[in-house]
């Protein structure tokens, strides 16, 4: 049976960067959309966009393309904004899935959950940059796509683009705790991911919030959609059934 999957990229990306896993997906039967978020299309002003107009972007594309009964996926930054598009349209979501992402609190900001080495980066590179910031090489190659080899962490660095760091900064505004949603959930943890430490975990510190999810995990990296998008496009599947 075909499912529909949309499929919200994180930081840094956009849509684009999801056809790899979305290939798989399709492989498998399922009808699947890559929607770009507002701030990261190519003449989007980084230094003004917002995680409302963000999560805004995604509401509309779905009643655009009049989607219903929707596998509702999110990467890292975008569990920002199927949460927010969540609280919103939770009547048109069949599921929720978050990928190694942030799931948020009312009134709180994608920076409040992250440790303070990455805040004094972020805060310094978008000062710099006209509010806009881009993740270095360096903490690219070894915390967030580890599992790849040098010239795969190299050209996947390559397609990234510069992020609206207002996104980060801004506090989302939830009419409910996500728990209380009355649409599934899962939470998909690949396993050697070190974007966030393991000691400030996307497991089980952020997973928890959905109250009852599922929990589907698979080793790789953060970046997984580049190193082994066949292996995540079977975790996102698993997650995402009924």
């Amino acid at each position: 049976m075909a499912d529909l999957y949309v499929l919200v990229h994180g930081a840094w990306h956009t849509g684009k960067e999801m056809d790899a896993v979305a290939g798989h997906l399709r492989a498998s039967g399922h009808v699947v959309h890559c929607p770009t978020v507002a701030g990261n299309n190519a003449d989007d002003d980084r230094s003004t966009v917002g995680l409302a107009q963000a999560i805004a972007s995604i509401a509309d594309y779905i009643e655009k393309e009049n989607l219903r009964d929707i596998r509702l996926v999110g990467h890292s930054y975008g569990g920002m904004v199927i949460s927010g598009v969540a609280d919103r349209m939770a009547e048109r979501i069949k599921r929720l899935v978050y990928v190694n992402a942030f799931v948020p609190l009312d009134g709180q900001s994608l920076n409040d959950m992250v440790p303070p080495h990455y805040l004094g980066l972020f805060d310094s590179i978008a000062a710099a940059n006209n509010n806009a910031v881009m993740l270095p090489f360096e903490i690219w190659r070894d915390a967030f796509i580890n599992d790849a080899d040098f010239g795969l962490a190299k050209s996947a660095y390559e397609q990234l683009n510069p992020h609206p760091y207002k996104t980060f900064t801004d506090k989302i505004s939830l009419s409910k705790p996500l728990a209380e949603l009355a649409v599934g959930k899962s939470y998909v943890n690949c396993q050697q991911d070190i974007a966030l430490p393991h000691s400030l975990p996307w497991h089980p510190r952020l997973s928890e919030r959905l109250g009852l999810f599922r929990l589907v995990e698979c080793p790789g990296s953060h970046e997984m959609f580049f190193s082994n998008p066949a292996r995540l496009a079977e975790a996102i599947i698993q997650a995402g059934r009924d």
